[in-house]
């Protein structure tokens, strides 16, 4: 588990912007339960959720179309919430940093941490808005 001041600036990257933290395993099927579609954001301290991850995420969101929901687990943190939200992820390998596109509660994209790594921020959130204008 990491320190909470640690990881303070990291979660306020993403919850400054409109997503919602998902602490426990109560959050997570709450929000999985949401109708429309839902951008879960598997949040990280490693320096690719820094440079690349959180930063396509919130430049994807300047799209025309973008997901009802925005949510968010700290992977190394809220462990439980994590490992749910993970669940919903399957057949995917859990990874974090890591994105997943759900409509309906069906995973219908996901970005997984070698999709991210590497990769600059715009190229990020060129494909989950790709994946916003084919879903929402």
């Amino acid at each position: 588990m990491y320190p909470a001041d640690l990881v303070k600036p990291m979660r306020e990257d993403l919850t400054s912007i409109g997503f919602e933290e998902l602490h426990t395993v109560e959050d997570v099927e709450a929000a999985m339960k949401k109708e429309g579609t839902t951008l879960v954001v598997v949040n990280s301290v490693c320096g690719c959720a820094a440079a690349n991850a959180r930063p396509g995420a919130k430049m994807s969101l300047k799209n025309e179309k973008t997901p009802d929901n925005l949510y968010t687990v700290f992977a190394g943190v809220d462990r439980e919430a994590t490992d749910l939200a993970r669940g919903f992820m399957v057949p995917f390998p859990p990874s974090s940093p890591s994105m997943a596109l759900f409509k309906d509660g069906e995973l219908v994209h996901m970005l997984e941490r070698h999709h991210i790594e590497g990769r600059p921020a715009e190229m990020i959130a060129e494909n989950l808005t790709s994946a916003y204008d084919e879903f929402c």
